[in-house]
């Protein structure tokens, strides 16, 4: 994500609370909110760790993807999270988070081996790496008031991580990918506590290690946040994000290790009914 494009997103975020801000009414608490919507960016620090072994199961080299490939170490990337309220005390929750880079920088030790081929010291490496995950949720809240909400979830999280090295030089040209993806079950908590009639926060935390089809993965969604209520729809939050992904795959054609441990803070608007 570019830094136009979060200049963009943020733009149409406070075009859209400005025009719902002029909507009066009472100030519910957000414990009984039927429906939330969040917006807006996550500053994230990613550390990138990550091995292809080739199709004839001969190990890769183990990589920083920051350090040995160029990636950078800090984004901007959009935040999205829904929820809707059905009865007092069942929620479904749905978020995305994508982080997508592509970057370059010539080696300074080799070889270095990446699935099926070889780079040398010297190459220019392209190197493009990205983690996708899209999660649905259900929570049960066995604490519901209107000062306090705390909820117990399960879910189920999509994670699709692939990265790809290319070398395009007059005598040289490489190219190799490697995707892992696979639906991952978690378990969490969630809570919220109101404060006063404008400030409430909330923290959430989703985590589970799993093996599924020769894929040992591991994934820690955690999220703190402090909300401040513009208007009865309308809120700003400001927190703290953290993404853990942590992939095995032991396939026969697709062997590796990935591991996407990514932080930060984040800024958002949310609409609320």
């Amino acid at each position: 994500m570019t830094r136009s494009d979060g200049s963009l997103l943020f733009a149409l975020i406070l075009a859209l609370a400005g025009t719902l801000a002029h909507a009066d009414g009472d100030y519910l608490s957000p414990t009984d909110d039927r429906f939330r919507l969040s917006l807006g960016i996550i500053r994230v620090t990613p550390s990138t760790s990550l091995r292809v072994d080739s199709a004839a199961g001969l190990a890769g080299t183990d990589l920083n993807g920051e350090s040995d490939l160029g990636l950078d170490s800090s984004d901007l990337e959009p935040k999205f999270q829904a929820t809707v309220r059905a009865g007092e005390r069942n929620r479904l929750m749905f978020d995305y988070f994508g982080l997508d880079r592509n970057d370059a920088k010539t080696l300074a030790q080799g070889p270095v081996y990446f699935g099926n081929v070889v780079l040398q010291a010297g190459y220019p490496v392209q190197t493009d790496a990205s983690l996708r995950i899209f999660g649905i949720a259900y929570a049960y809240s066995f604490w519901h008031s209107e000062t306090l909400e705390l909820a117990a979830t399960v879910g189920v999280h999509v994670t699709q991580i692939s990265a790809s090295v290319r070398v395009q030089t007059a005598s040289t040209n490489i190219y190799d990918a490697e995707n892992v993806a696979g639906p991952f079950p978690t378990v969490g908590l969630d809570g919220t506590w109101v404060a006063s009639k404008r400030f409430y926060f909330e923290a959430r935390g989703q985590y589970l290690n799993v093996t599924i089809d020769h894929i040992d993965g591991s994934l820690g969604l955690f999220e703190f946040d402090a909300l401040y209520r513009f208007r009865p729809h309308v809120s700003f939050g400001v927190g703290y994000n953290s993404v853990r992904a942590h992939l095995n795959s032991r396939q026969s054609s697709d062997t590796g290790l990935f591991t996407f441990d990514n932080a930060g803070p984040e800024a958002f608007v949310r609409v609320a009914f």
